[in-house]
């Protein structure tokens, strides 16, 4: 389809003719010359949004002259200038887990336009859209041969409804693509084939426009792309699909943090040890809802590939994205990863005559900066609940010590205590045991020879976008592997063991170089294409493992080169979860015990009786590098995404229906036709007052969306389990509540369901309990369900950084469906905030030295909010807390309402009713 751009254009539109062809594009240089302002300080990140603005100007409904104005007081106001714009992305990118709720609102969009008496075909991506397959499989079988065939099988047992209505989706919609199971991660693909850095469109004159490659994504970790300077980020499913339907999306001008990189790193330390420092430091400073930008000469050497991993993980640190403007290596990047070349040409000119070109003399000006000599940086992991905590690898064994004391109620111990511990019981045998700690559990486990305790590696991953699209740290996983090999090492039996790479492009590269005969020798098969161990598709523990683990109340730990480790998501087995570099997962899962400090003690003894060190084991540098050089090839990514929509024989043999609104099975428990439009109205309401609500939760802080909407396995004793077994779904058949998000029945009763969530109001319950309303411990699903039969509205009460984490929009569409009207935090997480917005949920934020706990909040509240009829964005409201007393006390509180069109989508009820009324009226 056409772009569309803005009719008074002649004052900014220009032609650059680069190799044998003309195209026009919007100037920012020439925005100057028109006495728009001053862009020459931009960063290279907001210049990509000026230009959106740019090139929508005067189109009589979304930029003004003064949008753009602002951007020239952004630099002149050293940073600063929150101005609410209209941002239009040129494209959209989903995977499964988000994709499906997506597709099944649009098909239920679909149906409410008809029933206001409008044309179903309105209802109709206008900007591309691709959805890759990659949350669905997972590891039930590894360590053999057979496991990715085993695992695939499976995964197309278990979703073979869900791929039927993705494949509807595909007929049905236009400008929607699905790429197919099997093929790798929606940012891998995105980041090796899908994005351009420099896009091109015809206008609606049938002219070519050139215009930077931008896009939401309904995945947090959408910013990967960022390292090829394509400015993306995640936003909800709700959002996305808003912007897909043409709605711009609302956003104030946003604060750019400078992140200056020198030097380079030292021998034996990787990207990932590189990443999780920068995540340590920029959530330190803080950069919620802001851009951060990476500059400085320490850029002239970082591979893209090491770019793209500290993009990945914008979400982990908090920010809207991290972006790495145009160089050399960019295009060095696109062309070896089989781009065309007259694109790559295209790209060097555009950057360097628009101003998006980091040369030498790039030197704009920042909201704020900081600085990081790569020099500094030391072998790290991360855990064991937070991306940001930092643990340098000299010190893991110590503090892991530390945490389990914590946990279990015992006095620290000493660096001294803990270092003759570890000389005392750590020597690497497979009955290794740590009896002369006092207080640590043990348990054996039926039929082995070894046991466990707390600490025991049970999961070792190598897994996730952010390191699989990385050669550098796949090759040094290799090698170490091969080495340990060669060794005669080998993992310890109780680690479960995968490989999952987020492309097989890694499959071609490993197999060129010989390292996947290495990495299977150690229990590292192929498991899959796809998420898997990353968003909790880590598939059961052996039975005796698991058996072993609950039954002596074990604190068993998972090492994974994922992004996320937060509680409960990896398995419900284990209860620590480590982020690391995949050389480090592979040496964890040959020593199999946290308490080893893998810097000091020997992992293991070698076939001649003689203790192995992590540096016997580690790789050069050089040897690195010199592998990737050889083996990772242009010809490599053009043959694996050639035929990259097509798919394998499996999904060619799914069968659809063609229609143009969907016919919802009845009996299905994976997709059902959501309530949200269901007797609409034609015509918008009123932000309604909230009056007398309950509390559902009292909650700490860093509620991630993974404690509100869980995305892993669930049990028959669940809400959800219980609703899927009075469907006869056997327990072996429920998969996850991520593959079910197409289902609002079984997803309403996985919202505040993790394992590990923490409700102030019970006294020390782990789980999703709350009180219902005769004041009795319940299921929260049950009691939101009482309350709602009483007419009684509810609210949420949280503490700082509440929805941090994944973008799932059914976090908020869960809470929205529970009858919750408001949440109350100390503070939020941008992709959430958003969320709950769009699905009507109105987030309100603590002011002053108000909190849950300077309040004395106990969840027997009655809240009420009154007024909010005539709110504006970011006003102060008084509300009125009635205590279990009687006693009432007035607090302030601030309405993250943070812009005018976000008023217009709750007196709708959301933006999908915004935008379905709008369309309808049309």
């Amino acid at each position: 389809m056409p772009i569309q751009t803005g009719t008074d254009t002649a004052k900014t539109r220009r032609t650059l003719k680069v190799g044998g062809q003309s195209v026009d594009y919007y100037s920012i240089a020439a925005a100057t010359e028109a006495g728009l302002g001053d862009f020459s300080k931009l960063p290279a990140s907001l210049k990509v949004v000026l230009e959106n603005m740019l090139r929508f100007e005067d189109d009589g409904r979304t930029v003004s002259t003064e949008d753009i104005k602002a951007f020239a007081e952004w630099a002149e106001k050293e940073g600063k200038n929150p101005r609410e714009i209209a941002y239009r992305p040129a494209r959209v990118l989903m995977q499964d887990f988000t994709g499906v709720p997506a597709v099944v609102d649009l098909a239920a969009m679909r149906d409410g336009i008809v029933a206001l008496g409008g044309d179903a075909q309105k209802i109709n991506p206008l900007n591309p859209v691709d959805l890759v397959i990659d949350h669905s499989v997972m590891v039930d079988e590894f360590g053999t041969p057979r496991a990715f065939q085993f695992n695939v099988e499976r995964e197309y047992e278990r979703n073979i409804e869900r791929y039927q209505f993705l494949k509807w989706g595909q007929k049905a919609f236009q400008n929607f693509r699905v790429v197919p199971p099997g093929t790798g991660i929606c940012h891998q693909v995105n980041l090796e084939y899908l994005a351009q850095t420099v896009w091109t469109d015809t206008d609606q004159d049938g002219a070519t426009v050139a215009y930077p490659d931008t896009l939401v994504g309904t995945d947090s970790h959408t910013t990967m792309v960022n390292g090829l300077a394509v400015l993306g980020w995640g936003v909800g499913g709700i959002e996305a699909e808003a912007a897909m339907l043409g709605q711009p999306i609302s956003m104030l001008i946003p604060e750019v943090v400078g992140f200056k990189i020198t030097g380079a790193l030292k021998e034996g330390v990787t990207a990932t040890d590189l990443v999780l420092k920068v995540v340590q430091m920029l959530r330190k400073h803080g950069v919620v809802n802001k851009f951060v930008e990476f500059y400085g000469d320490g850029l002239d050497h970082m591979p893209l590939a090491d770019r793209a991993t500290i993009a990945n993980m914008a979400p982990e640190y908090g920010a809207t994205c991290g972006f790495f403007p145009v160089d050399g290596e960019t295009l060095r990047y696109l062309r070896q990863t089989g781009r065309d070349e007259d694109r790559i040409a295209l790209v060097e000119a555009y950057a360097k005559e628009n101003g998006f070109w980091r040369g030498a003399d790039y030197a704009p000006v920042y909201t704020s900066t900081l600085e990081l000599d790569q020099g500094d940086v030391v072998p790290a992991i991360s855990g064991p609940s937070r991306p940001q905590d930092h643990v340098a690898l000299s010190d893991a064994a110590f503090e892991f010590n530390r945490y389990i004391c914590g946990n279990r109620k015992l006095k620290e111990p000493t660096r001294t205590e803990a270092k003759t511990w570890n000389e005392e019981g750590g020597a690497p045998a497979p009955d290794h045991l740590p009896g002369h700690r006092p207080g640590f559990h043990e348990g054996a486990v039926e039929g082995e020879n070894y046991k466990l305790h707390d600490g025991s590696v049970v999961i070792a991953a190598i897994t996730s976008c952010t390191n699989t699209s990385n050669p550098y740290v796949l090759v040094a996983a290799g090698l170490v592997a091969r080495k340990a090999r060669a060794l005669g090492l080998n993992r310890k039996p109780w680690v479960k063991t995968s490989l999952a790479p987020g492309s097989q492009v890694v499959e071609a590269y490993l197999k060129a170089a010989n390292l996947q005969e290495d990495l299977d020798a150690l229990g590292f098969d192929l498991v899959g294409f796809g998420c898997t161990t990353c968003i909790g598709n880590s598939g059961p523990l052996e039975p005796a493992i698991s058996k072993s683990i609950n039954d002596n109340d074990l604190i068993a730990t998972a090492v994974l080169s994922g992004n996320r480790n937060f509680e409960g998501r990896i398995s419900p087995d284990v209860r620590a979860n480590y982020l690391a570099s995949p050389p480090l997962v592979v040496a964890y899962a040959i020593a199999g015990d946290m308490n080893i400090d893998l810097t000091s003690e020997p992992l293991g003894i070698s076939k001649d009786g003689k203790p192995v060190y992590l540096k016997d084991i580690w790789p050069s540098s050089k040897e690195v590098a010199e592998m990737v050089e050889s083996v990772v090839t242009r010809e490599m990514f053009q043959e694996k995404y050639a035929d990259v929509f097509k798919g394998d024989e499996r999904w060619r043999a799914v069968e659809t229906t063609d229609s143009e609104v969907y016919d919802w099975p009845p009996t299905s428990t994976y997709i059902q036709n959501p309530p949200y439009f269901q007797g609409m109205s034609k015509d918008a309401g009123q932000i309604h007052d909230i009056k007398g609500a309950r509390v559902l939760a009292l909650l700490g802080d860093m509620i991630t969306t993974d404690h509100i909407s869980p995305a892993g396995s669930f049990k028959p004793t669940t809400p959800a389990g219980q609703y899927l077994t009075e469907r006869q779904v056997a327990p072996r058949d429920f998969n996850s509540y991520g593959s079910r998000r197409g289902n609002h029945e079984v997803m309403m009763r996985g919202t505040f369901a993790n394992i590990r969530i923490k409700n102030e109001m019970l006294d020390g319950v782990e789980g999703g309990y709350t009180k219902g309303p005769d004041g009795q411990q319940t299921s929260i699903y049950d009691a939101a369900m009482a309350y709602e039969a009483q007419g009684t509205p509810l609210v949420i009460i949280g503490g700082v950084e509440y929805g941090a984490g994944s973008s799932r929009d059914w976090a908020a569409k869960g809470t929205n469906l529970l009858g919750v009207k408001a949440v109350i935090a100390e503070s939020f997480e941008r992709i959430h905030r958003s969320n709950l917005i769009g699905m009507g949920v109105i987030p309100f934020e603590f002011t002053g030295d108000d909190n849950r706990k300077t309040l004395k909040l106990t969840g027997d509240e009655q809240i009420t909010i009154e007024n909010l009829g005539d709110v504006k964005p970011l006003q102060i409201v008084d509300a009125t807390i009635k205590y279990a007393d009687g006693t009432e006390k007035v607090i302030k509180l601030k309405a993250r309402i943070d812009t005018e069109v976000e008023i217009e989508y709750l007196k709708n009820g959301g933006v999908l009713h915004y935008v379905l009324r709008n369309l309808a009226a049309s």
